[in-house]
């Protein structure tokens, strides 16, 4: 059904029409009644944020949208976090860390992840090779069939999006 916002509505009315629908439809996604309000939440959030309400003319599909985006970050973010504790319980109990730093790590796994989640592939990968592999540029340009100035292109990129990330 499409439903049309006048540009007379504002936030309170977005909100009071369609939250209740937002916080279903998140709960039959997730399961968890307190996961899909923080969504729902993060969702008009975002909304008010974008400052699109005058526009507006299909907001459940809007509302969809950028609901659905935030799921894939919030399972992201839980598949990372799963790996790295599954990581920390390999470990020996005095290398243990404190909750504050597996918060820490956790933020900056998923600020990694989202910065390498906006590299092409090639890029992606020569950055991998680069920072956990420690090869060297032409080794890169070797292993991916580029050329050496197309490794520094793809370095270039990679570093750029960590300052963008690094600066909020």
């Amino acid at each position: 059904m499409s439903t049309l916002v006048p540009s007379h509505h504002d936030a309170g009315s977005l909100y009071s029409s369609h939250h209740g629908w937002l916080h279903n439809w998140l709960w039959r996604k997730l399961g968890c009644r307190d996961g899909a309000a923080d969504i729902a939440h993060d969702t008009f959030v975002r909304v008010l944020d974008a400052g699109t309400l005058d526009a507006l003319r299909e907001p459940r599909a809007y509302l969809s949208t950028i609901a659905n985006g935030l799921l894939v970050n919030h399972w992201r973010r839980l598949t990372l976090e799963r790996a790295y504790l599954d990581a920390l319980a390999q470990q020996e109990e005095s290398l243990a860390s404190s909750p504050e730093e597996r918060a820490l790590v956790i933020e900056a796994l998923v600020q990694v992840d989202a910065m390498l989640d906006k590299l092409s592939p090639k890029a992606r990968e020569a950055f991998l090779l680069s920072q956990f592999d420690g090869l060297t540029y032409s080794a890169i340009a070797a292993q991916l069939q580029v050329s050496e100035r197309m490794v520094k292109k793809y370095m270039a990129q990679a570093m750029l999006q960590c300052l963008l990330i690094a600066n909020g």
